[in-house]
């Protein structure tokens, strides 16, 4: 069946702010959608109330509606637009329980809506864990014993039946909210009583736990004739207990025989089927069993784009949100083409001939006092992605991504080597253990005790085991006797030059040197979706150790854009918003654009962004060869946050050209010291400063200083390790925590302004010309991050006298630091004294913001700025300005019962809304400004 003509206009419903458990994946799911079903001449209208996204850009919608996610929004939307279908499957389950409410209420079929890519039966029997029960035990799926309960009586009953160790779920939350394993009876009251509270319906699913069974998932897709088929299978490396989006995860699965891979298909379209006739995705997930007989159980079905379809979306090629909107539209499957190849049919399931693997980016150093331990209840705040030719090759890079400050798995010289916190780490998963079961190996416990501690799959830990072999075998050798062989195996095991110095005791660049003379060089090969049995046209890659290069260089001009890598509190999707509108600009000047990033859950590793993809980690070694490979007439770093800011001394220290501003005046910004100099040669007001390299140098500068006092550390982003004390104690205790944290770093000490207001200003500078895009006034006072603050655009209370001098400095300061792009700068105002609290020359936090709010497309004017093809004058600013816009910050404290929800200066929020006012009357505003002392803490 063709395409149906009747539908001429969607409505696409977004995901929200960027919370624990639903992240940026469905910023790229939903703006998939809208660009596949925009090639169809289908109206587009998008509703979503994050501005940090691609996804509520014009680029992406014909109508976007910054709205909060309710049932007004939806009905004052149908009120303007005649639409004819909704699409709700792509923004998480924040849009499958609206688009429920609006079904309740009946406002879908007052407005002639018709919904697609799901029906609410199936969004119903999957949600809610008694009719699921119900539905698979009548078609003869097995699942663990299970009970629903709904009442804290009922939860006390089944738990008395069942025994210890259970888990709990919650009915309809997302990202495991509520969810929990359960090993003692003391621990299950409070439990239960959470689960009961976090569900909308106040229903709990109490099943078996199965403690150490294996978990898989796999990616399906149908059409409205039935066809389905299988994207992708992924296994846990984790077993059963931890949320998957905290699990690590790898494609294809592994350990599984085909016998019970068959079987499994079998239930997943089995299970599929049984839940509805729509068109579009699903994900099922399953556990199985250790042992030999692989019993299945099904766990859950998601009738809709997941997280997990993301990663395998990027891992497989196959753009599955893509082919579901158009499925939703009335395709079927063999009528679509594979867009890798574009020859053969979206009818088909990929192969690969490489392995990828997902590690979770947790953030607990920001949530602190929280129970690090991984359940059920997800508390990952990013993923990265490595590609490799073999497990460890894809291992080692995914580590080289999380940016952490490891150099891969292991072979650094961090590891832990007390035995007992070991054992303690292999039992009790956290964020690290990944890297105590290399550390276990490393001390020799036995493999007997790491698989009974950790009930991880024993290829899995053989392959770990390997590369402790591995690493004896070099640390026998210095670097001009190790064999050739030897190295040559090491690099297609995925390790960097750093951490084979480390082994050998030399440097880097000596490894660097003694391969290429020996001729072990990395080449790039192509993810095709097909195992390369038909030419793929994508140019799409990653790097490995092998003898055929896919990626042929062309003699175009070119720039690279340098990703901002895993999400994370500080650093969020607003920097990919930034490196795909960069990516879009230096196309539009003619310039191939070539994107290198490791976040699966983005627009920029879209394979149909950039002209070329090196699905790479932002990481020294790989970047270098990557523009030894390809070489661009320069390389932006201003676009991807701190990540790729980090780079920019190294591609100063070997000759590769910055696009925008220069190494210096970056380095110039970050170094307190020369900065304050900048501003005191151009009679700047700044708090009084001083920089301390230790506890003793901090304390004498403190009676200078005077407390209270703004101590932090140099380059770090969010406000990392932050913090305002106010007597010698607490400043010396700091001190020491933070070199503990960042060795031999410098620690500035500011005079805190107690009491001011805090304001910031975004521009584009041309190193002769400024403009201002935007000045924003923050609600809270000076003290809390601005990242975690609410910021009123235009300001709401700022007299012309501050104003003037905000605008004096912002252009002052961009010209000093001869900035050539963006640049944002912090101020404190008191008694109507305008002081500055840092400045920087690069995309921030805060400008999609300010282009969603006045709807100009600065950052594209920003990058022709940066490639010499522009300059400020060239452009006609026209910014739309009516009544306020204001950057609400989300917090996702619900996922850390044991963490008090205190801001100060270090970043804690994981996302932000938009909401626009008509005036300061309004009672949102009123009731947020008379909050805004609250929370403040230090």
């Amino acid at each position: 069946m063709p395409r149906d003509r009747s539908i001429r206009s969607v409505l696409i419903i977004g995901s929200g702010p960027i919370i624990i458990g639903q992240a940026c994946e469905f910023d790229y799911s939903g703006s998939q959608a809208a660009r596949s079903l925009r090639e169809e001449g289908i109206e587009i209208i998008l509703i979503n109330s994050n501005p940090a996204t691609i996804m509520t850009d014009p680029v992406t919608a014909d109508h976007v509606y910054l709205k909060p996610l309710t049932k007004a929004s939806i009905r004052e939307i149908l009120e303007k637009h005649n639409i004819d279908a909704v699409l709700p499957t792509m923004g998480g389950q924040t849009a499958l329980n609206l688009a429920i409410d609006c079904d309740k209420a009946g406002i879908w079929e007052k407005y002639g809506v018709r919904i697609v890519g799901v029906d609410i039966e199936a969004i119903n029997i999957t949600e809610d864990r008694e009719q699921f029960k119900n539905l698979m035990h009548k078609i003869g799926i097995p699942m663990a014993p299970q009970t629903t309960a709904k009442s804290y009586l009922e939860g006390k009953e089944v738990a008395q039946e069942y025994g210890f160790p259970l888990c709990i779920r919650s009915s309809f939350t997302l990202g495991g909210a509520g969810a929990a394993v359960v090993w003692k009876e003391e621990e299950f009251d409070n439990l239960l009583k959470q689960g009961l509270e976090m569900s909308p319906i106040h229903e709990v699913m109490i099943d078996k736990a199965l403690m150490g069974w294996k978990e898989y998932e796999l990616e399906l897709l149908r059409d409205n004739n039935d066809n389905i088929t299988i994207i992708c299978s992924i296994e846990n490396f984790d077993p059963m207990g931890i949320h998957t989006g905290d699990s690590i995860t790898v494609a294809p699965a592994m350990t599984l025989s085909d016998t019970t891979f068959q079987k499994m298909r079998d239930m997943a379209i089995h299970m599929m089927r049984s839940i509805g006739k729509f068109a579009g995705g699903c994900n099922v997930q399953f556990a199985v069993s250790p042992d030999e007989k692989e019993d299945i159980i099904a766990i859950e079905i998601n009738p809709r784009v997941s997280r997990s379809s993301a990663l395998a979306s990027k891992a497989t090629g196959y753009p599955i949100a893509k082919i579901a909107a158009k499925l939703a539209i009335g395709y079927n499957l063999h009528e679509l083409s594979n867009a890798i190849t574009g020859t053969t049919s979206a009818f088909f399931e990929p192969a690969i001939d490489y392995v990828i693997v997902k590690i979770p980016r947790w953030n607990f150093d920001k949530f602190e006092g929280s129970d690090r331990k991984l359940g059920l209840s997800m508390k990952s705040v990013g993923e990265v992605m490595g590609i490799g030719r073999n497990f460890q090759e894809a291992l080692q890079k995914a580590c080289q991504s999380l940016e952490i400050k490891r150099n891969g798995l292991g072979a650094d010289g961090k590891e832990l080597t007390k035995q007992q916190d070991i054992l303690y780490s292999l039992e009790n998963p956290s964020w690290n253990r990944l890297f105590h079961i290399y550390d276990a190996f490393k001390l020799g416990i036995p493999f007997k005790t790491i698989q009974n501690l950790t009930k991880i799959d024993k290829w899995f830990l053989y392959q770990i085991d390997e590369l402790i072999m591995l690493e004896n075998e070099i640390e026998k050798h210095k670097i001009d006797t190790v064999p050739e062989h030897l190295l040559r195996t090491a690099k297609e095991k995925g390790y960097a030059d750093r951490q084979l110095g480390h082994l050998m005791r030399c440097w880097e660049s000596e490894v660097f040197d003694k391969r290429k003379e020996l001729g072990i060089n990395r080449v790039y090969k192509l993810v095709d979706t097909c195992a390369a049995e038909f030419e793929a046209q994508t140019p799409y890659y990653y790097s490995s150790f092998d003898q055929e290069n896919e990626s042929i260089v062309s003699d175009k001009k070119k720039i690279i854009v340098l990703g901002s890598g895993p999400n994370r509190i500080g650093q969020g999707i607003e920097f990919d918003y930034s490196c795909v509108h960069g990516i879009l600009a230096a196309k539009e000047c003619g310039y191939e654009t070539i994107m290198i990033n490791c976040n699966p859950e983005t627009v920029s590793t879209d394979f149909d962004i950039a002209d070329k993809l090196y699905f790479e980690p932002v990481f020294w070694e790989h970047i270098y060869e990557i523009i030894q490979h390809e070489k661009p007439e320069g390389v932006i770093v201003q676009l991807g946050g701190q990540t790729a800011l980090k780079l920019a001394e190294k591609l100063e220290k070997y000759g590769i050209k910055i696009l925008g501003t220069s190494f210096d005046a970056l380095d110039l910004a970050e170094d307190r010291g020369s900065f304050s100099q900048l501003l005191k040669d151009n009679d700047i007001p700044y708090p009084k400063f001083g920089v301390a390299e230790d506890a003793e140098t901090a304390i004498e500068l403190s009676k200078d200083l005077g407390f209270p006092l703004l101590v932090r550390p140099s380059y770090v982003l969010g406000g990392q390790s932050m913090k305002i004390v106010i007597n010698e104690k607490e400043l010396e205790s700091h001190i020491v925590d933070i070199l503990k944290k960042i060795p031999g770093n410098k620690v500035l000490l500011d005079h805190f302004l107690d009491g001011a207001i805090e304001a910031e200003a975004d521009a584009i500078c041309d190193g002769e010309d400024v403009y201002i895009i935007g000045i924003m006034q923050h609600i809270e006072p000076a003290g809390i991050h601005s990242g975690d603050s609410y910021a009123v655009l235009p300001p709401y209370n700022l007299g012309d006298l501050v104003i003037k001098q905000i605008e004096e400095y912002t252009k002052k300061i961009a010209k000093a630091l001869r900035t050539v792009g963006l640049i944002n700068i912090q101020f404190a105002i008191k008694d109507d004294k305008v002081y500055i609290i840092e400045a920087n020359p690069r995309a921030s936090r805060t400008v999609p913001f300010i282009c969603k709010a006045y709807q100009e497309p600065y950052v594209n004017y920003a990058v022709k700025v940066m490639l010499g093809e522009k300059k400020v004058k060239d452009f006609t600013f026209n910014p739309v300005k009516k009544g306020y816009a204001i950057k609400e910050p989300v917090f996702s404290f619900h996922k850390f019962s044991d963490v008090n929800k205190e801001l100060g200066p270090e970043m804690k929020s994981t996302g932000e809304s938009i909401y626009f006012i008509d005036d300061l009357m309004d009672d949102y505003f009123m009731k947020i400004y008379s909050e805004r002392n609250l929370y403040l803490s230090r």
